[in-house]
């Protein structure tokens, strides 16, 4: 936020609201008290340039990034595979289409729908896999997963 010249630039709503954030962030981390707390922020929402709330911060560490829960981390896992599953199924199925309608052609009459046959079952798997939370993931013995 700060620099030369920046300073006297105009703090907008969001500036205000990530200053006060942090200072969000700092009180639960118990870096300021009660009345700290409180005092900055009245200062946050009137300031009016940068840097006015600049040193309301000063003297509090950057904001770490926060890494998404396991639990955040397993459901995206999970949503990937099943996407990776069923796009790997649509692509054997058109394989397994284009098959058949080269033979059908070929023979000069419509064939047997044998596709439907490793398509359904294939498909029967995903959905399987989709009610149970297993998502297509593939466990190993031994895995917490």
């Amino acid at each position: 936020m700060g620099g030369s010249g920046g300073e006297a630039m105009r703090a907008s709503d969001a500036d205000r609201e990530a200053i006060a954030q942090r200072l969000r962030a700092a009180q639960d981390e118990g870096r300021l008290t009660i009345t700290e707390y409180d005092d900055r922020l009245q200062k946050a929402y009137a300031a009016t340039t940068l840097g006015q709330l600049q040193p309301l911060v000063a003297d509090l560490p950057e904001p770490v990034p926060a890494k998404p829960s396991p639990e955040v981390a397993k459901r995206e896992r999970q949503r990937r595979n099943l996407i990776k599953e069923w796009r790997d199924w649509a692509g054997v199925s058109f394989i397994l289409i284009a098959i058949w309608v080269v033979t059908s052609i070929s023979s000069g009459e419509p064939k047997f729908f044998w596709p439907m046959i490793p398509m359904g079952i294939w498909a029967a798997i995903n959905v399987a896999s989709m009610i149970s939370g297993d998502s297509g993931g593939k466990k190993h013995k031994g895995s917490d997963d």
